[in-house]
């Protein structure tokens, strides 16, 4: 069962809040099913029109993404990203400055994430190391891969796994990423034949377990340096569903 300091805040998980704050940059839980940034077609509320409405002065804050026809998207204060159905924490740069340093250490394989999941059936070692490139797939161009699977540019990724708790159909795992590509830990852990329960792109239309109705991924702790090069940890307490998952995890 969850402690006490790992469960969700009777906050609901619905909604973005700030779990850190400082005058250069936030620590924010993004919620599941929460989109970090348009894509220029679909019309829906985004964490950055969050915060836009709650921190305007990053309106000019990094760098917006251009689209093949010429749109451009704002990302106001986003270093990094979660993927739509991903809940977590995420860092915001308040400024140019915090921008560029969160960025270096991103670049330069500084920021230390811990991830949980999870993951369909026994994982057998209770400690591994994922060494696979990762590229596009050859059959589905929205999906990304591990060889011989994979087209196009490979690029290293390395994530770093530890079981924490074990049943006969399901298994909790940690996910460190050393790199940090589109999809790693989804990529990852389907190539080693463990996908993340119920991931609709990377699952292959197993059915949900642990009564999950969205990927049971959890980006859980990032570590960072902030601008006076103080070492800092942030922590996003366990969703409504993982505590469930875990209540009930025999």
């Amino acid at each position: 069962m969850a402690s006490a300091s790992e469960i969700s805040e009777s906050k609901s998980d619905s909604l973005p809040r700030v779990l850190y704050e400082d005058e250069n940059i936030l620590g924010l839980f993004k919620p599941a099913g929460f989109i970090v940034h348009g894509d220029g077609r679909r019309e829906e509320k985004t964490l950055c029109d969050w915060l836009m409405e709650k921190y305007p002065i990053l309106k000019d804050v990094g760098e917006p993404l251009v689209l093949v026809n010429g749109i451009s998207i704002p990302r106001p204060g986003i270093v990094h990203r979660l993927d739509r159905h991903t809940s977590g924490v995420l860092l915001v740069a308040k400024n140019q400055k915090a921008y560029e340093f969160l960025k270096s250490q991103f670049q330069n394989r500084e920021i230390k994430k811990t991830y949980l999941a999870f993951v369909y059936d026994k994982v057998r070692d209770d400690f591994g190391t994922i060494n696979m490139p990762i590229g596009r797939s050859k059959g589905d161009f929205r999906q990304y891969t591990a060889p011989p699977k994979a087209r196009g540019e490979m690029r290293e990724a390395v994530t770093y796994y530890e079981v924490i708790k074990r049943s006969t159909e399901a298994t909790y795992v940690k996910a460190m990423p050393k790199t940090g590509r589109t999809h790693q830990i989804r990529v990852h852990l389907k190539a080693i034949g463990h996908p993340v329960i119920c991931d609709r792109v990377y699952a292959g239309g197993r059915p949900t377990l642990l009564a999950f109705e969205r990927l049971a991924l959890h980006a859980h702790i990032i570590s960072f340096k902030n601008l006076d090069n103080e070492e800092k940890t942030i922590e996003a307490p366990l969703p409504a569903d993982f505590v469930a998952a875990l209540e009930s995890f025999i």
